[in-house]
């Protein structure tokens, strides 16, 4: 599956779209990272399907101020209308960018560098 930055997107869309394209995407990769960056903290996704709970989101934050940085991981069992949602409505301290575009732009990036395939 060829994945780009429209086709996620579109998919975004609508409810039934990004369960079909989520599902499909999944299908042929091992996960979904994306990270957001500032000078002062740092937040990295990582997004599995898991076929009994659904999505499997990881969240590493931390601080890049504090010495030593201080890492923070949690773990969160979604579906995949609430990882849909969680897309659309997240919010970083640069306003104008979203978790969509945390992901979006691994998507249009070379694919090998940040998607994992199955048989890695």
């Amino acid at each position: 599956m060829s994945v780009n930055n429209e086709d996620w997107k579109a998919a975004l869309q609508s409810k039934e779209g990004f369960e079909e394209f989520i599902t499909k995407y999944f299908h042929e990769h091992k996960e979904l990272t994306g990270n957001y960056d500032t000078p002062s903290y740092y937040e990295y996704y990582t997004v599995t399907l898991d076929s009994k709970k659904g999505l499997v989101v990881t969240l590493k934050t931390g601080l890049k101020q504090s010495n030593p940085p201080l890492p923070f991981k949690d773990i969160e069992h979604l579906s995949i209308e609430e990882f849909r949602q969680l897309i659309l409505n997240k919010k970083f301290e640069d306003q104008s960018e979203t978790l969509g575009d945390v992901f979006s732009k691994m998507l249009s990036e070379e694919p090998s560098a940040h998607i994992k395939k199955k048989d890695e």
